[in-house]
C-alpha cells in the first residue's frame, strides 16, 4: 500500500483525504506550457524541492480527495483506474494499490454517498467503476455519481461526434454508472451540503469546477485542474496544453489568483505534488504557495 502518500487535512468538521495514484510524477515542462523552458521554471527557486527538479522538469501528481462532513462521505474525482486502455503508456493496465489506501485511511467503497467529479478527463473518473468478471461495474454502488450537467453534455456531444482524441475513458467509467442509474447532472453553483459548494472555473474543460469547503469559519478549496502546477500562480496567463479554451483557462486562473491570494483560503491543488495543499501569497516579489497559515486579522 501508498500509506506513506496518505494525507489529512481538517477545515472545520471537514476531514479531506488525499490519495494518491501516481506520484511525484517528473515531466518536461513543455508537457503542460508548450512555450516555457527549463530556464523558465527554474526561475522560480520557490518551486523546488517539491513542484520541480533542480534541472527545470515540473513534478505533478495524479490523487484525488476523499472528504468526510459530518453527515457525508464524498469522493472528489477517482483517479486513473486499473486495467484500462489509456493514450499514455503510463496510464495504461494500471495496477495500484487505491481501494487498499482508501480501506486503509477509513472509507469502504460502500460507504460512500456522493462521487463528485470536477470535470470528466480520465485521470478523475477513472475509479468510477471497476473491472469485475470482464464488465465495468459502479466501485462505489451506493453513491450518488454527480456530474457537471454542461460538463456531461459536452463529453456526450464528443462521444458521438468523434470530437476527442481519446474517449475510451467514456466507455468504461462514465457509461456504466449511467447505465446503473447512480448519475444526478447539477448545475455549475450547486451545493451538496452545508459545508461543500461547486464554484465554476471553465476553459480546461466547458463545465470544469472547484469545490470550496466552509466550516467553523475555516475555508479551504480543491482546484481541480483549473490547474496543474504551481507555477500557474506566476504564470496564470500562459496557455496550456490541455485546456480545452485556453483563453478562458487563462482568464479563470486569474480571477482564481485575484480572489484567492493573500486570504485565509486554504487551496489543495489536484495535481500538485506533496506537501499539495498551501496558500497563496502575492506581493511585489510575485505569487507563490507557501505552507505557513496568514496571520489573523
Amino acid at each position: 500500500m501508498a500509506i506513506e502518500t496518505i494525507r489529512t487535512w481538517k477545515i472545520g468538521d471537514v476531514e479531506i483525504t488525499r490519495i494518491v495514484e501516481v506520484n511525484g510524477w517528473e515531466d518536461d515542462i513543455t508537457m503542460l506550457l508548450p512555450d516555457a523552458t527549463p530556464e523558465t521554471v527554474l526561475a522560480y527557486p520557490w518551486l523546488q524541492p517539491h513542484f520541480a527538479t533542480p534541472d527545470g522538469r515540473m513534478i505533478i501528481s495524479f490523487q484525488c480527495f476523499v472528504m468526510r462532513t459530518p453527515e457525508h462521505r464524498i469522493m472528489l474525482d477517482t483517479c486513473i483506474g486499473a486495467d484500462r486502455e489509456r493514450e499514455f503508456a503510463i496510464f495504461t493496465n494500471m495496477q495500484t494499490t487505491f481501494l487498499e489506501d482508501l480501506a486503509y485511511a477509513g472509507f469502504a467503497p460502500g460507504d460512500i454517498d456522493f462521487v463528485l467529479c470536477t470535470h470528466l478527463h480520465f485521470d478523475h473518473v477513472g475509479w468510477n467503476t471497476r473491472l469485475v468478471d470482464g464488465r465495468w461495474v459502479p466501485t462505489f454502488p451506493n453513491a450518488r455519481y454527480l456530474f457537471g450537467r454542461k460538463e456531461y453534455e459536452h463529453w456526450m456531444m464528443l462521444k458521438e461526434t468523434g470530437g476527442y482524441h481519446n474517449l475510451n475513458h467514456m466507455y468504461d467509467a462514465v457509461q456504466p454508472v449511467v447505465d446503473a442509474g447512480l448519475v444526478d447532472l447539477i448545475e455549475p453553483e450547486h451545493k451538496i451540503c452545508p459545508e461543500i459548494t461547486l464554484r465554476p472555473t471553465p476553459g480546461h474543460t466547458p463545465g470544469h469546477v472547484s469545490i470550496l469547503i466552509e466550516s467553523r469559519g475555516e475555508r479551504a478549496i480543491v482546484t481541480g485542474d483549473m490547474m496543474h502546477n504551481p507555477i500557474q500562480l506566476e504564470r496564470p496567463l500562459d496557455l496550456t496544453r490541455f485546456d480545452m479554451d485556453k483563453e478562458q483557462a487563462a482568464r479563470t486562473r486569474k480571477a482564481f489568483i485575484d480572489d484567492f491570494a493573500n486570504t485565509d483560503v486554504f487551496v489543495i491543488g489536484s495535481h500538485f505534488a506533496d506537501p499539495t495543499g498551501g496558500w497563496i501569497v502575492r506581493d511585489a516579489a510575485g505569487c507563490r504557495l507557501t505552507f505557513s497559515a496568514p496571520s489573523k486579522r
